[in-house]
C-alpha cells in the first residue's frame, strides 16, 4: 500500500519533495486537483465535497494506506468530518492527516504571530484557534492573499513581487516574531517572502515541518507502517495538466511523468 498526498493544485508537489527526501523507501501517489484550483475562494461545502472525492479515489483506486490532505483550506475545512464521518464509515482502518495542526504548534512558541493564507483559511480561525490552544498569549494576525495561488499556478513570476508588496504590508507595522506561511503553495515563493520581511522574524513553513511528523507518526502507528510497499516510487495525477506543472515535476522529481485524470469519481 503507498502514502497519498493530496492538494489542491501543484502547491503540495513540495510537501511531496520534501517528504520523499525524508521517507525515501515508501511508495508515493500525489494527486492534485489543478482543474478546480484554488479551493481557498470556495464555499467550505464545495471543499469538503472535493477532498472527499480526491481522498476516496487515494483510498479506492490507487490503494493508499494514509492520506496527507496537503493544503491548507482543505485541512482547516474538511480534515476533522473526514475524520470523524468519512473514515470510521467507510476505512476504518486507514488514515488522514493535514497539515495545519503541525505549523500552528511550530507557531504556538512565538508570541506575536502573522498568517499569510488563502481566504478560506482565513475565514475558517483554524490556525488562530488551534495556536492559542497552545499558546493563549500569542497575538496572532492574518491576512488573505487571495491571488498568490493562481499566479504561481500559472508561474507568473513577474506579479509575485507587486502581490507579496501588497498581502505582506499590513504585518509591517505587528512587530512580528513569526510569519506563517499558511498554503503549501508559499513555500514555493519563500525565497522572494524572506526577501520581503525582516530578517529577525521567523519564517515558518510547512515544507520544512511534515516530514518529521509523518516520520513521527509512522513510528507510532506501527498498524500503518507495516502495510506500506517500499519501492521507493512517486507517481504524479493531475485532474488538469498545465505547463508549470511539468516545469516543476521535472526540477523537483527528474524523470517522473505528469498523468491526467479525468475525473476522481
Amino acid at each position: 500500500m503507498k502514502i497519498g498526498i493530496f492538494d489542491s493544485g501543484l502547491g503540495g508537489l513540495i510537501i511531496a519533495r520534501a517528504i520523499k527526501k525524508s521517507l525515501p523507501k515508501y511508495d508515493y501517489v500525489y494527486l492534485g486537483d489543478t482543474k478546480r484550483v484554488p479551493y481557498g475562494n470556495k464555499s467550505s461545502e464545495a471543499v469538503f465535497e472535493f477532498t472527499c472525492e480526491a481522498v476516496d479515489y487515494l483510498f479506492r483506486k490507487k490503494n493508499c494506506a494514509i492520506v496527507i490532505i496537503a493544503c491548507n483550506t482543505a485541512s482547516a475545512q474538511a480534515l476533522r468530518a473526514i475524520q470523524q464521518k468519512y473514515l470510521p464509515k467507510n476505512f476504518k482502518d486507514r488514515r488522514v492527516l493535514g497539515v495545519l495542526i503541525p505549523a500552528a504548534e511550530k507557531a504556538s512558541i512565538y508570541n506575536r504571530i502573522g498568517i499569510i493564507a488563502t481566504k478560506g483559511t482565513v475565514a475558517s480561525h483554524t490556525f488562530p484557534i488551534e495556536i492559542k490552544k497552545l499558546n493563549k498569549k500569542s497575538i496572532i494576525y492574518q491576512n488573505p492573499a487571495p491571488m498568490l495561488v493562481p499566479i504561481i499556478e500559472e508561474g507568473n513570476n513577474k506579479l509575485i513581487k507587486p502581490l507579496l508588496a501588497k498581502y505582506l504590508k499590513p504585518f509591517m507595522d505587528k512587530e512580528l516574531d513569526a510569519l506563517v506561511l499558511g498554503c503549501t503553495h508559499y513555500p514555493i515563493i519563500k525565497k522572494e517572502i524572506k526577501e520581503y520581511m525582516p530578517k529577525k522574524i521567523k519564517i515558518i513553513s510547512q515544507d520544512e515541518i511534515i516530514p518529521k511528523k509523518l516520520k513521527e507518526y509512522l513510528q507510532r502507528h506501527q498498524e500503518i507502517t507495516k502495510k506500506l510497499s517500499r519501492n521507493e516510487s512517486m507517481k504524479i495525477l493531475v485532474t488538469d495538466k498545465n505547463q508549470n506543472m511539468d516545469y516543476l515535476v521535472k526540477k523537483w522529481f527528474g524523470k517522473n511523468k505528469v498523468t491526467t485524470i479525468s475525473q476522481l469519481f
